[in-house]
Formats: structure tokens, sequence, C-alpha cells
């Protein structure tokens, strides 16, 4: 199955841009409102197995990014949201379609302030209970 078409073809001009890092490396793009479209259809059409979710604070927004490999062919796809407002940063939780993504969101909300839609869960995993609400330890600080 040659995953790299599939995708193109399925999501069209929901890809915002396509980088190709390495022969099984891909990285693309879309906003945030094709989040759960992307995900079914990665993981439940075409079968690949969702490895880890990553997020970092860059000066355009708070950036996810969705690592999925397709084991078969020993390729890597992962998929960049940005979310540019990050005074109400929001996302639909891929929870819902797979619970193995529950406790990386629920990282990613703790440590960034990311509030995911639809996540059944959003509570701490890693920070004490004293930890000041609205503190994100992995965000820059504002430099104003």
């Amino acid at each position: 199955m040659d995953v790299r078409s599939a995708i193109k073809d399925k999501l069209g001009n929901k890809i915002i841009d396509w980088q190709e890092k390495s022969t099984r490396r891909s990285y693309f793009s879309i906003k945030k409102e094709h989040i759960l479209e992307t995900v079914k259809l990665l993981f439940h059409t075409l079968g690949l197995r969702f490895s880890i979710a990553s997020a970092t604070d860059m000066p355009e927004g708070l950036e996810i990014l969705y690592h999925f490999s397709f084991d078969a062919a020993g390729e890597f796809y992962s998929v960049r949201v940005i979310i540019p407002d990050k005074a109400h940063p929001e996302v639909d939780s891929i929870t819902p379609l797979f619970p193995g993504a529950e406790w990386i969101e629920r990282e990613m909300w703790e440590l960034l302030g990311i509030n995911f839609k639809g996540h059944p869960n959003l509570k701490r995993l890693l920070l004490s209970e004293d930890w000041p609400e609205g503190e994100y330890p992995l965000r820059h600080k504002d430099e104003s």
C-alpha cells in the first residue's frame, strides 16, 4: 500500500504543507479543525499505529505533532497542528478515537495548557496538586 499517496489523495487541500525528511519520514500540516478526520484516516482506514504526540511552544503558536508509523514499510508520518491562540489553546481530543492517546493529551494539557475538547479525563498527571493554576512549565515566559 502506498500510504503517502493515500494520505495526499484522501486529505487533498486540507494538507497545508508536506515535507519529506527522508524516504521513510514525512511531516504534513493541517488546520486543527481537521485533526479527527486525519486521525481516523491514518489510524482506522490506513491502519497506521499511533506512536506518540508531542507539543511545544513556538513563536507562531502551540505546535502539536502527532506521530504515526506504518510498520509494514518502516515509514513514519507526523501530523503538525499549530494552535495560534495561546491565550485559549484548544483542539479536539483524539482520545475518543483510541484510548491510547489519553495520557499524552493529559500531559500536554498540564504542561502547556492545551485544552483537548472531548477528553474524558483531563486531570493532573505530573505536577503536584498545589501547582499554581494557569502556570504551564513548558510555555515560554511573556517577554513584555
